[in-house]
């Protein structure tokens, strides 16, 4: 089914029973790729539903789904809005009990992943999987996969490209905060989920292929990185920890931007983080000391088992 901008859509949402798994991605001005991802969704073995949010694309893409992939939910931006309220958006659009979301320019390569994905929802706990995936372009390392089929382990967050989560966990949490605009936004997320003690699952689905563009906009992601990395410790991180965790990530990004050859574009990052915490509705919700201390473990550790996480959460 697709929609104008006047559909009334939680209208329509309200009165739909709800199907096992939704698949939702946001895309602009990547039609091709963007049909390659939608092809590899109607191959799994399950059925679901498939919500493209067209964030303001100039290339026909909108035209491309509407013609090849009727059966498709399609919303169109006039204009963009950015990838982290798209995603937000579609979310709220969605009827799946588990959302799921691929970046345009990824594709299921095996028919079984979501299939085999909604099987890890296991224990009540389990909030979100990471789904495996490979960044094709780069190399053939599986990233963010459970080494052990026969544990469960958790870690601190996932990727954007390849995630599954509790479409009513995502909502009551309001979703990604729209204030990062760009980059962060999965961190932040999982540490609010971790602090209402639910977990990122490593996962054990054949691997997502990512296909990243080689030519991404550096500049944009030298000044939104350690931005939303200051923003991650206004928004986050309690006292007594604050301040210390705001001198070490400001430190390290610079000493990052001076080893790459962009120190002042770090530095812009870094400025930009302090002065966005005097903005209009900024609003600081730090999470427990020991889900913060519970979200740095598994940072640092990486695999750490369900039950040892649940352990470290305990009053």
């Amino acid at each position: 089914m697709n929609f104008s901008k006047n559909r009334t859509f939680e209208v329509y949402i309200q009165n739909i029973m709800l199907t096992q798994a939704t698949v939702v991605i946001s895309t602009k001005n990547r039609k091709s790729e963007l049909y390659n991802a939608i092809i590899s969704c109607y191959k799994q073995t399950v059925d679901l539903e498939v919500v493209v949010i067209d964030d303001g694309s100039i290339d026909g893409t909108s035209e491309m789904v509407y013609k090849e992939f009727p059966e498709a939910v399609l919303y169109r931006s006039q204009e963009s809005k950015g990838l982290i309220f798209q995603r937000n958006f579609g979310a709220r659009l969605s009827k799946g009990r588990i959302l799921f979301s691929i970046d345009d320019d990824a594709v299921f390569q095996s028919p079984y992943t979501v299939e085999q994905t909604l099987q890890e929802f296991t224990d009540p706990q389990i909030g979100a999987i990471a789904i495996p995936y490979i960044d094709v372009l780069k190399d053939a390392r599986i990233q963010q996969i459970s080494p052990d089929i026969n544990s469960i382990y958790v870690t601190s967050s996932f990727r954007g490209t390849a995630y599954a989560v509790r479409r009513e966990l995502f909502l009551n949490l309001s979703g990604y905060r729209e204030f990062y605009f760009h980059q962060g936004e999965e961190e932040d997320f999982c540490i609010r989920l971790l602090n209402q003690k639910y977990f990122v699952k490593l996962g054990l689905a054949d691997p997502i292929h990512h296909f990243e563009s080689p030519n991404r906009d550096t500049y944009r992601m030298d000044v939104y990185g350690p931005r939303n990395l200051v923003l991650f410790s206004w928004y986050n991180v309690p006292m007594p920890y604050l301040y210390f965790h705001l001198i070490v990530t400001s430190t390290k990004a610079i000493l990052y931007g001076i080893k790459i050859g962009h120190p002042w574009r770090k530095i812009l990052g870094v400025l930009y983080g302090y002065k966005s915490y005097f903005s209009p509705g900024f609003k600081r919700e730090p999470v427990h000391k020991s889900t913060y201390n519970c979200f740095r473990y598994l940072k640092k550790q990486q695999l750490v088992t369900l039950d040892e996480a649940k352990k470290l959460l305990s009053p």
